[in-house]
């Protein structure tokens, strides 16, 4: 790899921006591709394709046969509520590859002995979140039902480039939380970036299955062009707050996050 071409690599990585080397097969040449260049590039298309699948491989092209090398950061996902929703979702991100935060101001909650391995941050979102730079390889998912604590941290996160927003709560609380970020000034094109209820409409109820779904929706919007098609507009069937709970341990989930 040129000297010069390893650095603008590098320079990428340490932003967390995606780029590509791009190699001729015929003739060896290599040259680097931003992601912010990608629009310009005479291979755009096959460029996003590659970079929402994040997979390196061969292409044949109108300029001949190149392989394509791609870096894109690793994904993270961002979660408030160290719930035990929490509990369940950490381990399955991590057995897809994320880095997974979760913030919390309540210390009873975020405790290293709930979530071993995990980073946690026992402050409030609106010192917690920026400095960890939120971006566009960044999942963010609101568990709390803590409107003290949920709603700064959603604003913050529909203010980034992230590519997935999702929200505990069933219709009646997602509308309530709704007029209260409109007030506080969200609009409602960003407003409409939040899933909610969270997750993909598989019938989950316990907090493992709900985990599925909640990472199931994020792979989707991560890797499919149009993720949205997948969700039904209930979301995944989540039970309203105020209801009956059928499952004792996610019902413990909800009386803990404050609900």
């Amino acid at each position: 790899m040129r000297l010069d071409i390893l650095k603008s690599l590098n320079a990428e990585r340490a932003a967390r921006r995606a780029a590509v080397i791009v190699t001729d097969i015929a003739t060896g040449a290599q040259r680097f591709v931003a992601a912010a260049d990608i629009d310009a590039d005479p291979l755009r298309d096959i460029l996003h394709s590659r970079l929402r699948n994040g997979k390196s491989g061969m292409e044949e092209t109108p300029q001949g046969r190149v392989f394509l090398t791609v870096h894109v950061p690793p994904p993270r996902l961002v979660v408030t509520g160290a719930v035990h929703i929490s509990q369940a979702l950490a381990p399955v991100a991590g057995l897809l590859g994320y880095d997974v935060t979760i913030v919390d101001p309540r210390t009873a909650f975020a405790s290293p002995e709930r979530f071993p391995d995990v980073k946690l941050i026992p402050q409030w979102p609106d010192a917690a979140l920026p400095p960890l730079g939120i971006d566009r390889y960044t999942a963010f998912a609101a568990l709390t039902h803590d409107p003290k604590i949920d709603d700064p941290a959603l604003l913050h996160a529909l203010s980034r480039d992230c590519f997935y927003i999702g929200a505990l709560g069933s219709k009646k609380t997602h509308a309530r939380r709704l007029e209260r970020l409109k007030a506080q000034g969200a609009t409602e094109g960003a407003l409409a970036r939040i899933h909610a209820p969270i997750g993909l409409a598989i019938g989950a109820v316990s907090p493992g299955e709900i985990a599925i779904a909640i990472m199931a929706e994020i792979t989707a919007s991560l890797r499919l062009a149009a993720a949205a098609s997948l969700s039904s507009p209930g979301g995944r069937g989540q039970m309203s707050s105020s209801g009956p709970h059928p499952n004792p341990s996610l019902g413990e989930s909800r009386v803990e996050a404050g609900a």
